[in-house]
């Protein structure tokens, strides 16, 4: 059985925790950067990016998962985790974990007055919608060659992949629907590198 750890420094800890259990995972809380070299797939939650930034900083968390990300082992980042994984925040002078082409907006569909829930295309998860929570999401304004966009709203990109990278602007955690988690956990099955 494939061991899947969520970062839980601050932000969507139980909720992620808690469909990937309905999924039949044994999920394991990472607080510890030495927890990382015993899972085989990381989810880094959504919340606040500058906290969780802070806290990987002073944890030493950044090298840690960029080894793990080097390594093929997959990586999804979920809205705060999105932020994370990209090499550029658009606008602010912000260390990022770096390793996914993409470059982000933060709170890019406005404050948490602003937050909505929406039905969205994501094709690779079948013809039905996918019911997407955001909260003051960010958006990817710019991919790499290397990015597959798989899923847009308004033609602003919400969801991409790079390899054995994984990245939404939204929630899927919140909702009822465990079909990304179950995407991700596909990823971690196969090999990558």
């Amino acid at each position: 059985m494939k061991k899947i750890g969520v970062l839980a420094l601050q932000g969507a800890v139980s909720e992620h925790i808690e469909i990937l259990e309905r999924c039949g995972v044994t999920p394991i809380e990472i607080k510890k950067t030495v927890q990382i070299a015993d899972i085989d797939g990381l989810i880094i939650p959504g919340g606040e990016s500058s906290t969780i930034g802070n806290l990987m900083n002073e944890y030493s968390f950044f090298e840690k998962i960029r080894e793990f990300a080097y390594k093929g082992k997959p990586i999804y980042g979920t809205c705060a985790g999105l932020i994370l994984m990209s090499k550029n925040i658009i606008g602010e002078n912000r260390k990022t974990i770096s390793i996914m082409d993409i470059e982000v907006r933060r709170n890019a569909f406005g404050r948490q007055i602003d937050s909505m829930e929406i039905d969205i295309e994501i094709p690779k998860l079948g013809n039905k919608k996918f019911p997407a929570v955001f909260i003051r999401a960010p958006i990817i304004e710019k991919v790499g060659k290397q990015v597959e966009i798989l899923a847009e709203i308004d033609d602003r990109i919400v969801m991409a992949q790079q390899e054995n990278l994984l990245v939404s602007a939204f929630h899927p955690e919140l909702s009822n629907d465990d079909r990304i988690h179950r995407y991700f956990l596909n990823l971690v099955n196969k090999r990558w590198r």
